[in-house]
């Protein structure tokens, strides 16, 4: 019976190998005849510190009042934010604006009314009744519609940046070796394989959440000037991140300056902008991540405490009885 089981383990073992040396065929077949989308460029995408990362880590309110900033004078003028409301900037936890400088944040805004006594929503000419906004509207869409926001960007649609930092990430780094043969397959599946199991094991132990804020910070200080040569991006700005490198969102922040006569200043600017407004969408994102790390730390704190108790009251109970 015990042959029978070492040999089903074998297999077992011989079955996994195989299966990861084959997708690291089909990987290679994939590339040498064109893979449906083309992979990141992973040497720029970087992980950065945050004030966030970790177990205790807590979001800086001057950090998140900068990233507004840029989000209120430059992404907002394409992306919308309808799932936050303004009274969370005065919220604990976040930029924590004051209700009054929320206010002046939002005075010039206007947002539909709806329909007054009479049921009517437009007036006479039929244009829609519109009021000031209060603290607890969404963030006004700077379009009407999507087919509005669309028209206007040349067909592309900017996305809500609402959980951006939630629905993007980086990936953990891969070999991307082409096999040559089934052994160097297999060889490269394993240690691909195991490099994944060491990154997750990395990444539950550090707590690591930081992967959207992350890539969009890479997103934002990877843009080009110009493509290399020998590739097209058509109309498009050509980003060292963007799946593709062709990307229909121009330079918000600018480009990064190369070269020995590069402005140093407005390189760290662009980078100091790009990481505030990368940890502004972190925290749109996940707005209680204060409150919820501070909990995490007093149950874990709980748990130890209960654990030594309960071990303790097992000592006194079976003192007495021979183990």
């Amino acid at each position: 019976m015990s042959v029978q089981r070492t040999l089903a383990s074998f297999a077992s073992v011989l079955a996994v190998i195989g299966g990861m040396g084959v997708a690291n065929i089909v990987r290679a077949a994939d590339a040498e005849h064109g893979a449906k989308a083309e992979p990141h460029d992973m040497s720029h995408v970087n992980r950065q510190k945050w004030s966030f990362g970790g177990l205790l880590g807590q979001y800086d309110k001057a950090q998140l009042r900068r990233g507004f900033t840029v989000y209120n004078e430059v992404c907002s003028a394409c992306h919308s934010m309808t799932l936050l409301s303004y009274r969370n900037l005065a919220e604990p936890g976040g930029p924590e604006y004051t209700k009054d400088e929320v206010k002046a944040f939002i005075a010039d805004k206007e947002v539909f009314a709806g329909p007054n006594d009479e049921g009517e929503t437009h007036d006479d000419e039929g244009s829609p009744f519109m009021r000031k906004p209060i603290l607890t509207d969404h963030f006004v869409s700077p379009y009407q519609n999507d087919k509005k926001a669309m028209a206007a960007n040349s067909g592309a649609l900017p996305p809500d940046l609402s959980v951006m930092a939630k629905a993007r990430g980086i990936p953990h780094a891969a070999s991307g070796i082409a096999a040559s043969n089934v052994f160097v397959a297999i060889y490269e599946g394993i240690k691909e394989y195991i490099g994944w199991i060491f990154g997750v094991v990395y990444d539950v132990s550090t707590q690591y959440q930081e992967g959207g804020p992350d890539y969009i910070y890479a997103l934002l200080t990877s843009y080009a000037d110009e493509a290399p040569e020998g590739k097209d991006v058509g109309d498009k700005s050509y980003n060292h991140v963007f799946p593709g490198n062709a990307i229909s969102m121009a330079a918000p922040l600018g480009t990064l300056e190369t070269g020995a006569d590069a402005d140093k200043e407005a390189n760290a600017e662009l980078l100091s902008k790009a990481k505030d407004v990368s940890a502004f969408l972190m925290w749109a994102s996940e707005p209680h991540l204060n409150a919820r790390k501070s909990l995490g730390l007093k149950v874990l704190i709980y748990l130890i405490i209960l654990s030594g108790l309960m071990y303790a009251v097992k000592r006194s109970i079976w003192a007495g009885v021979k183990h």
